[in-house]
């Protein structure tokens, strides 16, 4: 990239940095415990709200966490709307149909239950209820969303998007497949409920890919330029968790502690990507996510030891802090080789955890230049990556994504 490009995104950045640093984004109430879920209905009794609309994914709406949840809120004189009818990767138009609901119902909180998907729907949804004149895309970037949403609770049903405390929302424009964020506080959740027998079912393959999400979240944010002492310490808690549990909650998805440890890594890299950013991990991925409908987790995990590579000694500093904190192994090695070990860590997690993807046939060459505008627009000039790649520089991180994952 050229110098007065850089230099010109590095002035940016560094304003963000001290308006985050002087916004100290909220973190949301967090409820925990086995079978937590369950009492929503006391949350909403006590804050003298009555009904809610439920936003829930259409592959989870039948399995029997789900219908509890919902029986008891009814039970216990909640009325309850649901809304479910969207799958991975929500679209403009599943916000505003979701919305229909909410209004027909004349609900007055909502409830995000499921991952990512789930979560990123709901808030979008009330950030349309409170703030009615202005469309889903009229919100796109940072700071648009104008007016306070309505009680928004969120329950993750999956340990990795970090969703249930952050400041963002993921939405994909239907018509031309380019999927974006909406950042504001506003959308932080108010109250997070993490209840590990919600996991306890998961298959094998959400598991894995949404910790590698996680890990994902963590390792960004460690080495964005962004980062602060609290963003450094949540990030690398939740990285030392998922090195620690990911894989046996992966082999032992009964074990409540293990699934416990990942909520609560989860959480911890979405609160400390909510100051610090993500980087070109995600811009690749959201732009792979909204052109094919690959998951984001999955395409995060492939994508990321790829991206690790290219950026060098850029992050040798710190994932040697990272290789000491989680005590990976030799401490007097170099930093370039505990980075390089960290990298082939990352490489044998996703082996060990069955994470693969045929990229080389999915990804086409004539889409790759819509893919890098994409990229290229989603962390210029806001990303604080370790290094910033231009236009050619991206291009051939998809020829290498592509290379890399052609199974």
């Amino acid at each position: 990239m050229n110098i007065l490009k850089k230099s010109w995104a590095r002035i940016f950045q560094g304003g963000m940095y001290v308006g985050v640093s002087i916004m100290h984004f909220k973190e949301p109430e967090v409820v925990k415990g086995e079978n937590s879920s369950k009492e929503i209905y006391k949350i909403l009794k006590d804050k003298g709200i009555n009904d809610t609309l439920v936003v829930v994914d259409d592959g989870l709406f039948n399995v029997p966490f789900t219908k509890d949840i919902i029986k008891a809120l009814q039970d216990n004189g909640i009325k309850t709307a649901v809304f479910h009818d969207f799958k991975a990767n929500p679209t403009i138009k599943n916000v505003e149909d979701g919305l229909a609901i909410y209004k027909a119902n004349d609900c007055h909180s909502i409830i995000g239950l499921g991952g990512g998907s789930s979560m990123d729907t709901a808030k979008m949804i009330g950030a349309r209820a409170s703030n009615p004149t202005k469309t889903v895309t009229d919100m796109k970037g940072v700071l648009k969303v104008r007016k306070k949403l309505p009680l928004l609770i969120a329950i993750p049903t999956t340990a990795g998007t970090g969703s249930e405390c952050t400041i963002a929302a993921i939405i994909t424009d239907q018509d031309t497949h380019y999927k974006y964020a909406v950042e504001d506080p506003k959308l932080t959740p108010r109250i997070a409920i993490l209840d590990p027998k919600l996991l306890e079912n998961l298959p094998p393959h959400i598991t894995s890919t949404t910790g590698m999400d996680a890990l994902t979240h963590a390792v960004e944010a460690f080495t964005n330029k962004a980062r602060t002492p609290r963003t450094n310490r949540n990030a690398l808690e939740a990285i030392k968790l998922i090195y620690e549990n990911l894989y046996e909650s992966y082999k032992n998805p009964h074990d409540l502690v293990r699934r416990n440890n990942m909520q609560i890594a989860s959480y911890k890299a979405g609160v400390a990507f909510t100051n610090a950013y993500v980087g070109y991990v995600h811009a690749i991925a959201h732009s792979l996510g909204g052109q094919y409908n690959v998951p984001h987790g999955l395409a995060n995990a492939l994508i990321l030891p790829i991206v690790m590579k290219e950026y060098g000694k850029k992050i040798y500093k710190q994932i040697a802090k990272v290789y000491d904190y989680i005590n990976m192994g030799d401490k007097n090695l170099s930093k370039e080789a505990k980075t390089k070990e960290f990298i082939t860590w990352i490489y044998n997690m996703n082996k060990q955890m069955n994470i693969s993807y045929n990229f080389c046939d999915l990804v086409k060459e004539e889409d790759i230049p819509t893919l890098v505008d994409h990229a290229y627009h989603e962390g210029y000039p806001l990303y604080p990556c370790p290094k910033m790649f231009d236009k050619e520089e991206l291009t051939k991180l998809y020829h290498k994504v592509k290379e890399e994952n052609n199974k």
